[in-house]
């Protein structure tokens, strides 16, 4: 444990210091595996991040210092975040798929944390930070309470086997109600003011075999495996339940003023033969309807920036393969509008009509009234805030774990000519890669 000593000794240091405001302390330290050190800790939220691409730094989050649970606290720690300081404090969580519904117990509509411990590799460097909000009155008190957040961690161990076992499933909406659903959206009265609904359904396993908990960390570990041009993160905000994700689509990535984001929206199937792979890549690229579900997506995003940025420009569709699936991916670059900040980036940004429809609201109220599940985080917003980069994920390709439930969502876009027997089959192609490590 030499790195909490060294971390106690800046701790120490501190007492004798006029510091205040958010202070982070850091010492490099060795981890391998952060999802294995992170399932070691007993701290709460327990909290994995790690963007799109390998050269990414990587997160874990532990414990908490400060939480916004309001949509407004988000505003004010943008406007917080335009102040100049040496270290800018990053806010960790997501926001439900609708903000304005109850949302999961646990999660929320809104919850984003800024943590106590901190885990950070960027390429072969690891960091361990330690962070504290300093104020006149309350030196004492968070030196004491970081002190025993340090006492408490413990070191990186091997994660759980991830046992492949025998799973009851129970999919809501059925079959029979999906198809229900499916024609209300594609008769052409409806299709004459919501041109798009993203529909979902959520898959409960239910395991058979109650002899020990199942892990979420070990299953996002194998998962990630499995889908590499993927963002990985998870949120266990406490023992009882964890959300875990390894989704393919960014909601934006900002870089002080400058805004990246996608239209990911069109999919067909991977046979895991490169010939029939190229052949389904060019139908997707020239099938008139996945075509159409793409172009309502990048159209209401371009019109969602335009009042706050300039130069936005659009790349033509192009192909994302991904394991099992290939989608048609649309990439938008722009610059923001002096002072416009995460929390309106959100607002307009969230939910997209990838995962909603188009458009939004006649889309959202379709979902509120004939949906029968609650969505909660599923296709929400999950991501990091800070004051240099902030970066979020839809979170799609999802589970939410407890310990002897999984429960998986997809989603598909409903748009005029959709079949709901191949959209069922698109939904099982969306599981299917979570599915075949659990058995």
């Amino acid at each position: 444990m030499l790195a909490q000593t060294h971390i106690k000794q800046q701790l120490d240091a501190l007492r004798h210091s006029n510091a205040s405001g958010f202070v982070r302390l850091r010492v490099a330290v060795e981890i391998r595996s952060f999802l294995g050190w992170l399932a070691a800790q007993t701290l709460y939220p327990r909290i994995y991040w790690h963007a799109r691409g390998h050269d990414k730094p990587e997160y874990v989050a532990l414990g908490s210092i400060r939480e916004l649970t309001r949509p407004q606290d988000i505003q004010q720690v943008c406007e917080h975040a335009n102040q100049p300081h040496d270290d800018s404090p990053r806010y960790y969580g997501g926001l439900a798929f609708d903000p304005a519904q109850s949302g999961w117990q646990g999660f929320g509509p809104c919850r984003f944390v800024l943590p106590r411990i901190e885990l950070v590799r960027r390429g072969e460097c690891v960091s361990l930070c330690l962070n504290l909000w300093l104020t006149d009155d309350n030196l004492d008190a968070e030196l004491q309470a970081a002190e025993a957040a340090l006492d408490a961690l413990h070191p990186e161990a091997p994660l759980p086997a991830l046992q492949k076992q025998p799973w009851q499933r129970q999919d809501c909406p059925g079959p029979a109600q999906w198809q229900t659903l499916v024609e209300r959206v594609t008769a052409p009265d409806f299709q004459a003011h919501t041109p798009k609904v993203v529909l979902s359904r959520e898959s409960l396993l239910s395991r058979q075999l109650h002899d020990d908990q199942l892990c979420p960390w070990s299953l996002l570990a194998q998962w990630a495996q499995h889908a590499q041009e993927c963002f990985h993160f998870g949120f266990q905000f406490s023992p009882e339940q964890s959300f875990i994700s390894c989704s393919p689509e960014r909601l934006y990535r900002r870089e002080q003023d400058h805004l990246f984001t996608e239209a990911l929206a069109g999919t067909i199937r991977r046979s895991g033969d490169e010939a029939t792979d190229a052949a389904l890549a060019a139908e997707l690229l020239t099938d008139s309807k996945n075509q159409l579900e793409n172009r309502l997506v990048h159209a209401d995003i371009l019109s969602r920036l335009a009042p706050l940025t300039t130069s936005a420009s659009l790349t033509e569709p192009r192909i994302l393969k991904l394991r099992l699936l290939q989608h048609l991916k649309c990439d938008i670059e722009a610059e923001l509008k002096p002072g416009v900040c995460d929390w309106q980036l959100l607002d307009a940004l969230h939910p997209t009509p990838a995962v909603g429809g188009a458009p939004r609201e006649a889309a959202l109220a379709f979902i509120r009234e004939f949906e029968p599940h609650d969505r909660g985080w599923y296709a929400g917003a999950c991501g990091m805030l800070s004051r240099e980069t902030s970066e979020f994920s839809v979170a799609i390709r999802s589970a939410r774990v407890t310990a002897q439930t999984i429960t998986l969502f997809a989603g598909a876009g409903i748009v005029a000519g959709s079949e709901p027997a191949a959209e069922w089959a698109e939904l099982d192609n969306k599981i299917a890669n979570v599915l075949s490590l659990l058995g």
